[in-house]
């Protein structure tokens, strides 16, 4: 049987049961989970906590940690104790013929069967539980008494002496059956909340959704598996439309040059007729007849080769581009979203921090040591290298991208134009208007309003492209790699038209590489 001393190292000091989930303070005690949760609840708000134990002083709430080497040999101690009490606890009193106990005295430290049980309850009146060979965890491990009160204020259960003496002289205590009470009133109410019906319906909603993401899965599966097999064959229509294109005119080519061979076969017989004329008139010996002969008077008409036309290569270029052009606008349609009318997506200088250069095209910001002189201006940025995009978006569907150097600290994003413009307010990201993807640091994530979640890029970001669906509330970012890949998409309700933003430090750099694109939806 294992010794008392063992079982007191191994007990909590606030319930003084065996460790459950056993964590250690910074002073090296040991609690229970729940027991040192609920001990460090009670000091909330008294602007310091403390170890139960030795009274060790934390300013913040300190941290819990997992004592597992604490925790397996508390496991290992109470499997052994199960095995001992599933065997018969005897009683104290039957020694020449041993009887099953059937109750405990924890103040006398004895078991009973039903003969010495009558006997003892006649003469005394202690407290009896169910037989077991374990009196330690029901006693006070300073007095030795038997707990019998309940500390609210240090959660931990006292006997009458630490009542009456020591460091709980003064507090509030009850009798462990109403903090019992208590108790299981508390634990009643989180069991209610943690029905099993809530969990079943949560698990089936994430099913459906799982169920729902597998059919939209598939949906998407053969819509783009139909609408390739659709491109590939108007590829092959298209393809037909150019190549027929060419034979047109390979057709009017060899018509023309047929029609010009049978003139020049014409031809050809008619000068084989006038030469043998002519040489017939060389020898004849009459005059009269040779100067009287008017064939030679005749003009001769020749043939041109140069009348013949070579192939149109601009009209078979105009029918290629004709026909590719076609297709990209099938392949929108068909894809529910067609790309209108672009337009330039340019920096306002008037928006430049003075330590942010823009390139003479408006297209790039970079980070300067060099202080610009620009003039003091209430929507210039002053606290960090910031610039803002002339143009603002206030509805529809936006793409455009961005390509940003491999060194130096950058933000990428959207702000209202009513961003403050001065102090730690104004950095893209640090307040509610304003969205971003960054790189700080070596470290990456998005922000807004100061809340930050890191992310992991797989290489250098190099090219980003940026999504807008303002009615829709959301914007997204890609890293345009090999694959694309998603970083991050914000959901919220825009209620101010919407700026491209960047921030440049440490020698970074940021570049608009494509003009902005309406998205409609077909």
């Amino acid at each position: 049987m294992a010794s008392a001393a063992l079982i007191n190292e191994l007990s909590c000091s606030i319930c003084l049961n065996l460790y459950t989930v056993p964590v250690s303070l910074r002073c090296g005690h040991n609690f229970c989970r729940d027991c040192i949760v609920t001990a460090l609840d009670t000091q909330e708000g008294s602007g310091v906590y403390s170890c139960p134990e030795c009274r060790d002083e934390y300013v913040e709430r300190p941290t819990l940690e997992k004592n597992r080497k604490l925790c397996n040999i508390v496991e290992n101690f109470r499997s052994t104790q199960l095995k001992e009490e599933k065997s018969e606890i005897i009683c104290t009193y039957c020694v020449d013929s041993p009887a099953g106990a059937v109750k405990t005295c924890l103040q006398c430290e004895t078991s009973m069967c039903d003969k010495h049980l009558t006997a003892h309850n006649k003469a005394v009146d202690h407290v009896l539980t169910e037989p077991t060979s374990f009196f330690s965890s029901k006693k006070c491990s300073i007095h030795k008494e038997l707990l019998k009160y309940y500390c609210s204020e240090d959660a931990v259960c006292l006997c009458v002496s630490c009542c009456l003496v020591g460091e709980h002289k003064g507090h509030e205590v009850e009798l462990l059956e109403e903090a019992l009470e208590k108790k299981k009133e508390k634990l009643r109410n989180v069991l209610q909340k943690l029905t099993t019906e809530t969990t079943e319906k949560k698990i089936l909603n994430l099913q459906d959704q799982k169920r729902k993401a597998q059919e939209k899965a598939d949906d998407e599966k053969k819509r783009v598996t139909d609408l390739f097999e659709d491109i590939r064959r108007q590829l092959e229509v298209q393809e037909q439309r150019v190549l027929s294109e060419i034979s047109r005119q390979v057709e009017e080519v060899s018509l023309s040059v047929t029609h010009l061979i049978k003139q020049l076969e014409i031809q050809k017989d008619e000068l084989s007729r006038k030469i043998g004329h002519i040489e017939k008139l060389c020898n004849m010996t009459d005059p009269i007849t040779v100067l009287q002969d008017e064939e030679l008077n005749e003009g001769d008409e020749n043939v041109k080769e140069s009348s013949i036309r070579d192939l149109d290569d601009f009209m078979i270029s105009f029918v290629l581009h004709r026909s590719i052009t076609d297709l990209i606008t099938n392949i929108q349609l068909q894809t529910r979203f067609n790309i209108q009318d672009g337009r330039d997506l340019l920096l306002d200088v008037n928006t430049a921090d003075t330590f942010v250069a823009l390139s003479d095209d408006l297209r790039t910001a970079s980070n300067t040591e060099t202080e610009k002189i620009r003039p003091a201006l209430p929507q210039r940025f002053t606290e960090y290298g910031q610039v803002m995009s002339m143009e603002s978006f206030s509805h529809g569907r936006h793409y455009w991208e961005v390509e940003v150097g491999d060194c130096g600290d950058w933000d990428v994003g959207v702000c209202y134009p009513s961003i403050e413009r001065d102090g730690d307010e104004s950095c893209i990201g640090n307040n509610n208007k304003s969205w971003c993807l960054f790189t700080w640091e070596n470290e990456s994530g998005y922000l807004h309003d100061s809340r930050c979640q890191k992310i992991n890029l797989v290489s250098p970001a190099q090219r980003l492209g940026i999504y807008l669906d303002y009615e829709g509330g959301r914007l997204s970012f890609y890293q345009l790699s090999d694959p694309i890949r998603h970083l991050h998409t914000f959901t919220t309700t825009f209620t101010e038209p919407l700026h491209a933003a960047f921030c440049v430090d440490k020698g970074a750099w940021v570049k608009i590489v494509s003009p902005v694109f309406s998205i409609a939806v077909v």
